[in-house]
């Protein structure tokens, strides 16, 4: 394993994930069901969620180097974009899961949470800007096992972080500081995709 590729992957996927509906879907969860439950079924979501990631990613490093870069490139630079035109607000976010899990009763079992929210995070993470950028990083990099464990460390600590303490943490932590961290990471590693492709 590369220990730089996997810090990279974690550096760049962290702080997008802080604003996003996976941290808010997250916190909505633990605030209805126990948060142990809550966060095995976010960490089974995100394990199949990156290991489809990782292997398109795969797929993809199969093609000639230099347009799987400059592919890379442009899906690195529109996550920046993204991250920083994110209008949705985490209330908004909460709200759409609150309707999600409307039906679901509050003293579920901790086996029905763990499902419900393998469920809701497995739909709210499916073509997620994260999942896209996982696929680029390990088109990128083309080792699977250092992008997916970075992933992987991202998204269960965000999960963490969300069913802990969630609401203290955005109480503390502007979103918007968050965003502007995210697309940054998101920014520079573009810009070290394109210089990569111009040097051939």
């Amino acid at each position: 394993m590369n220990l730089v590729v996997a810090l990279t992957v974690f550096a760049a996927i962290f702080p997008s994930e802080l604003p996003d509906k996976t941290f808010v879907a997250t916190l909505v969860l633990a605030t209805r069901f126990s948060a142990f439950p809550v966060w095995l079924g976010a960490a089974a979501a995100f394990l199949v969620q990156t290991v489809v990631a990782v292997a398109a990613g795969g797929a993809l490093a199969l093609l000639p180097r230099r347009p799987v870069h400059a592919v890379a490139a442009l899906l690195f630079a529109a996550g920046a974009v993204a991250v920083l035109l994110a209008k949705d607000s985490p209330a908004e976010e909460a709200a759409e899961v609150e309707e999600e899990i409307a039906d679901v009763p509050a003293k579920a079992s901790a086996r029905r949470a763990a499902i419900t929210s393998f469920v809701v995070l497995f739909v709210a993470e499916w073509g997620d800007l994260s999942q896209l950028l996982t696929a680029a990083f390990a088109a990128k990099y083309r080792d699977w096992l250092s992008v997916g464990i970075g992933a992987l460390a991202a998204l269960l600590i965000v999960a963490g972080l969300a069913a802990a303490g969630g609401r203290a943490l955005l109480r503390v932590v502007p979103v918007l500081w968050i965003r502007r961290v995210a697309a940054a990471v998101f920014g520079a590693v573009a810009v070290v995709t394109v210089i990569e492709v111009l040097r051939g």
